[in-house]
């Protein structure tokens, strides 16, 4: 029989919703970590990686500026909409980069624990912008068409992984996690049911890479 759960722990910036069966292998499922872009997915991905989980990556989009730590990606993950979907299968226990506009193609035959970042659209808008500077590159939507597009996009992801059997996530709030991760990182470690180096990933998050902060 299928339960679900979904409550709030504003104090840690959580906001955790569940919707699993009581079969549900937590060993066999995929760790997905999703959100916008510049959201801080890489971030949680290396905090994964430093705390023991193997991550799903190629060696196809190096660190750079923007992303000084790395992106962890791996370019399959885009081919998802393109019916890519084999490499899962070898990813069950380990991390995998997900963005979210890309959740919908994941195979309902697995299982995924997703973590999704949160962050202000206000800085995801302000990153995203000095990204494509840094590229020579534009969008041709404003700044209000863009945020309208993401909000509207966030609502559908929270409405459709909610009643997904095969889905449990976990929403984490970038900002928060920045400031205070020792909670965050403990939480996160209940969410997976994995033991993890608490230590090492609370060493991740950067005061100084928070540099669009609304």
């Amino acid at each position: 029989m299928t339960q679900t759960c979904l409550w709030r722990i504003n104090k840690v910036g959580i906001f955790k919703s569940v919707f699993t069966s009581k079969n549900k292998k937590q060993s066999s499922s995929i760790v997905v970590v999703s959100g916008l872009p510049r959201s801080g997915t890489s971030m949680m991905m290396k905090m994964l990686t430093e705390g023991g989980l193997t991550a799903v990556v190629d060696s196809q989009r190096q660190a750079d500026e923007d992303n000084p730590n790395g992106y962890f990606e791996i370019e399959s993950s885009k081919a998802l909409k393109d019916g890519d979907i084999q490499w899962l299968y070898a990813a069950r226990g380990k991390a995998v980069k997900v963005i979210s506009y890309l959740l919908e193609f994941l195979p309902d035959d697995l299982n995924y624990d997703i973590i999704f970042m949160e962050r202000e659209i206000s800085e995801v808008l302000a990153s995203q912008k000095k990204m494509l500077q840094r590229r020579n590159e534009t969008s041709s939507l404003t700044d209000g068409e863009m945020e309208v597009q993401f909000r509207e996009h966030l609502r559908a992801v929270k409405y459709w992984t909610a009643r997904k059997a095969n889905m449990r996530i976990l929403f984490v709030k970038y900002s928060r996690m920045v400031e205070a991760p020792e909670e965050l990182c403990r939480s996160i470690a209940e969410f997976l049911n994995v033991p993890l180096d608490l230590k090492a990933m609370m060493a991740v998050p950067s005061q100084s890479l928070y540099r669009n902060r609304s």
